[in-house]
């Protein structure tokens, strides 16, 4: 894997990460309200998942395309 990809995968989350925010301030605020009342155990498998997903992803675009 290159500095390059890398790179280019932080940027994207942080870029995605920032729209979200920027786009709708008040859902991303009743969000983490949400997410406060939440028990840990269901965040770290949300968590879990999220990551899953995201590594079958990188392998698919590394890997196929």
């Amino acid at each position: 894997m290159s500095l390059k990809l890398i790179l280019l995968g932080i940027g994207m989350w942080l870029f995605l990460e920032g729209v979200a925010y920027a786009a709708a301030p008040d859902f991303m605020r009743r969000l983490a309200e949400y997410l406060s009342r939440m028990p840990p155990r269901e965040i770290a498998l949300a968590g879990i998942g999220s990551a899953a997903v995201g590594a079958i992803l990188i392998v698919i675009a590394v890997r196929v395309l």
